[in-house]
């Protein structure tokens, strides 16, 4: 764990708008890194329950196809990747 000289240069970096917490960016302190990281690892880990481990790799699939102008499924479609969306 940092030490509290540590965390205070940690969070004088962040309020000058360098991310310090991997996940964390956005945060405009360090607690608020923290807090932002912790939330999208568990956001994450709810939806990979919610859709089993095979319905998230699909969704990461068919979410790497996407552009500005086309959704992954329409991308997909455009190339010929078929994507299961059985369930």
């Amino acid at each position: 764990m940092a030490t509290q000289q540590d965390r205070a240069q940690l969070d004088a970096k962040a309020k000058e708008g360098q991310t310090v917490v991997p996940g964390g960016t956005g945060g405009k302190s360090l607690e608020a890194q923290e807090h932002l990281a912790e939330g999208r690892s568990r956001g994450g880990q709810t939806r990979r329950e919610q859709l089993g481990t095979e319905g998230y790799q699909e969704m990461g699939r068919k979410g790497g196809l996407s552009t500005g102008d086309q959704t992954g499924g329409e991308k997909a479609a455009e190339e010929g990747v078929s994507i299961d969306e059985s369930e």
